[in-house]
């Protein structure tokens, strides 16, 4: 059994960005938290070998695949093929959460 807690862990843009929970074994799963008109990187980036689902649990958001933007309002769900390029950008005037969780631990899987 591991046990954490979301406030013993910084998002990488200290109050915004990328923050992960849990690091493997068998999963990598964590939070994003983007400010209004920030997106979730300066680029798309994709996976080879995994998958990646995201939950719009808190704010409106537009989720971009292979560059075709899709609203994503509160409560959406995306599941992020292999291989499909993808960014999250706040297109809204308060901040967003989303939670995402990578299909399997492989940190290095990024194209």
């Amino acid at each position: 059994m591991k046990k954490v807690n979301e406030n013993d862990f910084e998002y990488r843009n200290g109050d915004s960005g990328v923050k992960y929970i849990m690091r493997g074994p068998s999963i990598d799963w964590g939070i994003i938290k983007l400010n209004p008109g920030d997106f979730m990187a300066e680029k798309a980036h994709g996976h080879k070998l995994i998958d990646e689902t995201f939950y719009f649990v808190d704010g409106n958001g537009i989720m971009i695949i292979d560059d075709k933007e899709y609203e994503a309002p509160q409560g959406s769900v995306f599941l992020v093929e292999q291989e499909e390029m993808h960014n999250i950008r706040n297109k809204s005037s308060k901040p967003i959460k989303i939670i995402f969780i990578k299909g399997e631990y492989k940190p290095d899987d990024k194209i």
